[in-house]
């Protein structure tokens, strides 16, 4: 067989690929990572999920706790952690908390999920 065609391994395949965007830096790394870690547990992810699913965005704390089996002051807990991740907004009116989906910190999560998985290039192709 000659050398030009010689299998191409999986080594060569992927050092010849393109990077399709800069690979993170140390400080966007540690930003990401604090951001999964507040997703990483059930209860916030299901509270995001229930907030992000109603209209606008956003809910009373009161309406959260409905269909979720932890006490008020976990709830609560759990959305601090969701709000100094930068994932959610809240506001005091009344005597009610309401929280509200941050977009730009889902889009950017769903922009490195997409590039990381590959998913990216046959979007911007």
């Amino acid at each position: 067989m000659s050398k030009s065609k010689l299998p191409v391994t999986p080594v060569q395949a992927c050092s010849a690929a393109p990077l399709a965007r800069e690979p993170l830096t140390g400080e966007a790394a540690v930003e990401l990572a604090s951001v999964f870690r507040a997703l990483s547990d059930p209860v916030r992810l299901r509270l995001l999920s229930a907030i992000a699913s109603r209209t606008g965005q956003e809910a009373c704390v009161c309406d959260l706790s409905e269909g979720i089996d932890v006490s008020q002051p976990t709830i609560s807990h759990h959305l601090k952690v969701l709000r100094e991740a930068g994932l959610l907004d809240s506001e005091r009116r009344a005597s009610w908390v309401y929280y509200r989906v941050v977009p730009e910190a889902l889009q950017r999560l769903s922009d490195v999920l997409l590039v990381e998985s590959g998913a990216a290039a046959g979007v911007n192709a």
